[in-house]
């Protein structure tokens, strides 16, 4: 499978499918548990950012000649067993872990591993390599995981008056190439961290007149797994998860978000934010945008495209700023 592609559909392996043409998670629930097969390859290579500069990566890969980054994000219900497989095609020792529900231990240069869990709470994870840390995760390492509540296609956790009818991932990251390249070449990092590229789903996005804009292989803002798109009513489930470095502060025009968690929590009242925290080194915030008429759209309006993008300084400033070229997207009011 490529980097873009979500889990597929099947009736006892997988549990979730992509909308045609996009990065929306459509899901069926299901009265009887199912098996979940995954195969990760976990691989190194080149990227090439937004100023044209490679910097290294490694991945939770599909394949041992790619590197993806993030990992294909896959999602199961309340019960489920999932069986990942990991095949370490790197010469040195690794791991895979989602917090407080599996650890794969050390996985060596060569060997293959599968591990087998059934997760029992619903909610949005990470899956990364805690091994290293941080350096592995910081090098790509990472991707999203979630479970659905069992027999529910529409809610966060059971019980939760704030439905949806759509959801997808929004996995951050910050970058400093230097750490990235000293790691490569087997040595830690010494200086300070100084983060040059912020991406969203692996992307940077790219304004129109950019080199590679409205190009999806690259501009995270016309990226299917990344840009929204819905119409008035669409409530849409955004799993932001932060692999990075560094805080962030989320910030989506057109509507307010319902801020239901945050790094595993559900919050007791849900607030309407225009900004939401975004903890660094693996935070976790669940919210939806609920495809409301835009409050202050006069006249008002049902069509549009408003953007999403980070409000922390850093992301505009930081080694030049690339302002623009970052961790944003667009909302398609359609």
């Amino acid at each position: 499978m490529k980097r873009r592609d979500f889990l597929k559909a099947g009736s006892a392996s997988l549990a979730a499918s992509v909308v045609a043409g996009s990065g929306l998670i459509s899901w069926a629930p299901r009265a009887q548990a199912a098996t979940i097969n995954k195969t990760f390859f976990i691989t190194d290579g080149y990227q090439n950012q937004i100023t044209g500069d490679n910097v290294y990566f490694r991945g939770f890969s599909s394949s041992n000649n790619v590197v993806n980054v993030p990992g294909e994000s896959i999602v199961a219900q309340e019960g489920d067993t999932l069986n990942i497989t990991i095949t370490n095609t790197l010469s040195s020792t690794h791991r895979f872990v989602i917090d407080g529900v599996v650890n794969s231990g050390d996985i060596r240069p060569g060997r293959t591993v599968t591990v087998s869990f059934t997760p029992t709470q619903a909610g949005t994870y990470m899956y990364y390599d805690n091994s290293n840390a941080p350096y592995n995760r910081l090098l790509g390492l990472h991707g999203g995981f979630a479970v659905m509540p069992a027999g529910s296609d529409n809610q966060l956790f059971a019980g939760s008056q704030n439905t949806f009818v759509q959801q997808q991932f929004w996995i951050f990251h910050d970058i400093d190439p230097v750490w990235h390249n000293t790691l490569a070449n087997g040595n830690t990092p010494n200086t300070a961290y100084e983060p040059r590229f912020f991406t969203l789903n692996g992307l940077g996005g790219r304004p129109p007149g950019a080199p590679g804009a409205h190009d999806p292989n690259i501009d995270a803002m016309t990226d299917p797994r990344s840009a929204v798109h819905g119409h008035i009513g669409d409530r849409t489930l955004l799993r932001s998860l932060n692999a990075g470095k560094c805080d962030q502060s989320l910030h989506c025009h057109g509507n307010h978000m319902e801020w239901l968690s945050a790094n595993g929590e559900i919050r007791p009242d849900v607030w309407k934010k225009d900004c939401i925290y975004l903890d660094k080194n693996n935070g976790i915030v669940d919210v939806i945008f609920p495809f409301e008429t835009p409050p202050d759209a006069y006249p008002p309006v049902s069509t549009g495209i408003y953007p999403m993008h980070l409000h922390s300084e850093m992301s505009q400033t930081a080694g030049g700023g690339f302002y623009m070229f970052g961790s944003l997207t667009d909302i398609y009011f359609e």
